[in-house]
């Protein structure tokens, strides 16, 4: 994981948070992937108390899970006023259609969704509730992907007029500046 260059780059609020650092799973400036292994996975989704330790994951919920993480980073780019790849979006909707959810309350007297089946199924249902509770609190539209193509890092925009289009103004903010300068030097 990149390092923030400091809290107002790391803050987020809390179901936001998860669906950022699911996104941010994997690294495309870097081709890192965290969800290398059914192992992985599991650890991923254990270590946020979105399925068990003992949750036993394949390689098709890798293969899924890399799907609607990659569907969830097209729908940031649309929240940064980018066009999101449509076959991206068209996976994660086929995705979701197989995911069996069901809405519960919870002890305060909250709707939550839950997922009913594998512990894949409910670990993406925990992400998916993260989405909803986003959404419910006005966070959702915050969560942004990165406006320089090659990076797509998902950060929350915590600016006052939720205008940020990068994920670090000192690195991908300059790096897009600089580089539209020296175009319009050129011409």
């Amino acid at each position: 994981m990149r390092p923030a260059e400091n809290d107002f780059d790391t803050w987020a609020p809390s179901a936001a948070t998860v669906v950022r650092d699911f996104v941010n799973s994997y690294e495309p400036q870097e081709d890192a992937e965290s969800l290398d292994s059914a192992a992985a996975l599991r650890d991923w989704f254990a270590a946020r108390g979105l399925a068990s330790a003992s949750a036993r994951m394949t390689s098709d919920d890798v293969r899924a899970a890399r799907r609607v993480r990659e569907g969830l980073r097209a729908v940031l780019l649309t929240h940064a006023g980018h066009d999101a790849d449509p076959a991206a979006r068209r996976a994660l909707d086929a995705e979701l259609g197989r995911i069996p959810l069901r809405a519960a309350f919870d002890a305060d007297g909250g709707i939550r969704l839950e997922g009913s089946g594998t512990g894949f199924e409910r670990g993406i249902a925990g992400v998916l509730d993260a989405v909803r509770r986003s959404e419910v609190a006005g966070d959702w539209e915050r969560l942004k992907v990165c406006a320089r193509d090659t990076c797509r890092w998902a950060f929350y925009d915590a600016s006052r007029n939720h205008a940020r289009r990068w994920c670090s103004m000192s690195g991908c903010g300059n790096y897009v500046k600089m580089r539209r300068r020296s175009t319009t030097r050129a011409l």
